[in-house]
């Protein structure tokens, strides 16, 4: 794995291009922007700028490298879902600690975490290359979710009552919102936050961690322009409003042709 920091010298990108024109500062949530290099070199224990071990207080320091562990991975999952790392690019800790203002260390960390999502692949000695999608895995991760949701939406749909169904109106309102404005990254969210609700009806924790976990994986996107994504996006937060009515109405016929047509796309 490369050496160094984003204080240290920081070697450029070792994809061609790069972050050419794309920098993704404008992802990174301004808190962390606040955060220096150095607050995340102190949560391993040692102040490198004096080269002295610091034990004073061994509580805070950590809880800083886990805040900004935390908020670089976010700011990598929505750089996936945007297109912003390319995929099949190979890009380095150190560059990207560069963009965000932090060290190396948390965007490896998060980048480990990538990898065992599939999101990326490490490349020894150099970095992480993004993984390539394509229509036939999106496809298949699709058909997986299906067999899992589809089941217990349609038992969800003949069990809970209206009024509860009622309750997640916002949810898929944000949904809607986050497509009118053609925002891919928070759509993601507000996708599977939606998804993540109306399964956790079904009171099976276990069943919404797999669920949401399959969900995040057939987010990263394929290669679309900017308008066929919009499109994309208005439509699928569309079928969420429209089965939120069909259960609200109890209307079963119509809940399981929405349902099953939801799991066609490769945003659903």
């Amino acid at each position: 794995m490369e050496q160094g920091s984003a204080r240290e010298g920081v070697r450029p990108p070792y994809a061609p291009g790069a972050y050419a024109g794309t920098p993704l500062t404008g992802r990174v949530p301004e808190q962390m922007r606040v955060g220096r290099p150095q607050d995340a070199e102190r949560a391993d224990g040692v102040d490198r700028a004096r080269g002295e071990h610091t034990h004073s207080e061994p509580t805070a320091p950590r809880v800083i490298r886990h805040s900004v562990r935390g908020q670089v991975l976010a700011a990598l999952r929505a750089a996936l879902v945007d297109g912003e790392l390319t995929p099949g690019q190979v890009y380095s800790a150190p560059a990207l600690g560069a963009r965000f203002g932090v060290s190396a260390t948390p965007v490896r960390e998060a980048m480990q975490q990538l990898a065992t999502e599939g999101a990326v692949e490490v490349v020894p000695n150099r970095g992480f290359r993004v993984s390539e999608r394509g229509p036939r895995e999106l496809a298949e991760l699709a058909e997986v979710r299906a067999l899992i949701e589809v089941p217990v939406m349609l038992r969800l749909a003949r069990t809970v009552p209206a009024e509860r169904w009622s309750a997640l109106r916002p949810l898929a309102d944000a949904t809607v919102t986050a497509a009118a404005v053609g925002d891919r990254a928070s759509y993601a969210e507000c996708d599977r936050a939606f998804h993540r609700a109306v399964l956790a009806l079904a009171g099976n924790e276990q069943l919404v961690a797999i669920a949401d976990e399959l969900h995040r994986r057939s987010q990263w996107p394929l290669v679309a322009g900017p308008a066929t994504r919009r499109a994309d996006l208005l439509a699928d937060a569309a079928e969420h409003t429209a089965l939120l009515d069909a259960l609200i109405a109890q209307d079963l016929t119509v809940v399981q042709a929405l349902v099953r047509e939801h799991f066609t796309g490769a945003d659903g």
